[in-house]
């Protein structure tokens, strides 16, 4: 993962120049999303002597650190226990927060709503809470493309003018409505103590680290082609899903943090769909061939498929960030990161 980390640090130079000798909060800095953000930015200040230091929020940051044992003693990092709706305020003055704690799972969404929601509404708030008493000046929300609800899949790939949003009448979509309500509370306190606020409205990704054993279509596909099962699909397979490397996404969102306009949202993802069949078919043709694709489901009369695809236009023109990464290597990199994880 190095060479990927360093990729990220190379395209990100001119953030990293207005982060220099800045003090962040990152938030959810162990998962999949703020592993990338922290080891990108431990390189860079490695590379350039930035001076940047950063206090990583996370529920068990021992057992990241006994994974990661190179971040250990770091005098540019100090890592904060805790859950992001109660979580000690950390003294002291910082210059920017990014907010990327939540629990983006399917199972607590299904089984728990409501505490899907306290976790993102208040965590959020607590967050924006401490970012005005500690003097934040920029704040990243990372929200998600969950505050469209069901797209209409003849709108193609999705702007981030598109009004529509989840069923409120359905418990499902409790994921997706609390992350509009935490745009929302982002926006508010803009306006009421001048924080710059920013929402990143991330889609699908894949890459090193990506968990294969939840509920990622992709993740599951290669979970299944290392083990040497046939792929299952448990839907019909004709849904239209986009994936963006984790890499990519790390360096559009360091970009939407620095340079990004406050209270706006950018839609984080790749606008290249493909049905969930087409991607478990490139998952086996790429690592093992020889595997089959097992379709569960049959699709429904006079049902169109659904669609899960962002418009770009804005963070690439606006940001100057662009896609660097094809479909094809990053599942590459994830099989290959999997397997070296196993060792």
């Amino acid at each position: 993962m190095t060479i990927l980390i360093q990729g990220t640090v190379d395209r990100t130079r001119l953030a990293w120049a207005e982060l220099a000798s800045g003090r962040l909060l990152i938030t959810g800095g162990t998962g999949f999303y703020g592993s990338w953000l922290v080891e990108s930015l431990v390189a860079a200040n490695d590379q350039m002597d930035l001076g940047i230091s950063a206090c990583i929020l996370s529920r068990n940051p021992e057992s990241f650190l006994q994974k990661r044992p190179h971040l250990l003693g770091r005098k540019d990092l100090t890592f904060l226990a805790g859950d992001v709706r109660t979580f000690p305020f950390p003294q002291g003055k910082f210059t920017h927060v990014i907010h990327a704690a939540t629990e983006a799972s399917a199972k607590l969404n299904q089984e728990n709503p409501l505490l899907m929601v306290d976790t993102i509404v208040e965590g959020t708030r607590r967050v924006l809470d401490f970012a005005v008493q500690a003097g934040v000046s920029q704040f990243l929300n990372l929200s998600s493309g969950a505050v469209y609800g069901d797209i209409p899949p003849s709108l193609g790939p999705v702007p981030e003018s598109f009004m529509g949003g989840p069923d409120i009448t359905h418990p499902k979509w409790a994921y997706g409505e609390g992350k509009r309500l935490s745009e929302l509370l982002c926006a508010i306190y803009a306006d009421k103590y001048g924080t710059e606020t920013k929402s990143a409205r991330c889609f699908a990704t894949v890459g090193p680290g990506l968990p294969l054993h939840t509920h990622y279509a992709i993740g599951n596909f290669i979970a299944d082609a290392l083990a040497g099962r046939d792929l299952v699909i448990q839907g019909d397979g004709t849904a239209v899903r986009s994936y963006i490397d984790i890499a990519d996404l790390t360096v559009w969102l360091w970009h939407v943090l620095v340079f990004g306009e406050s209270k706006q949202a950018y839609n984080v993802g790749s606008e290249e769909g493909h049905t969930i069949r087409a991607v478990a078919e490139k998952v086996r043709e790429l690592l093992v061939p020889t595997l089959k694709v097992k379709v569960l489901g049959k699709p429904l009369p006079n049902q169109l498929a659904s669609s899960y695809v962002p418009a770009t236009q804005k963070v690439r023109n606006g940001l100057g960030v662009s896609l660097e990464v094809p479909l094809e290597a990053s599942i590459r990199r994830t099989a290959e990161w999997a397997k070296q994880k196993e060792l």
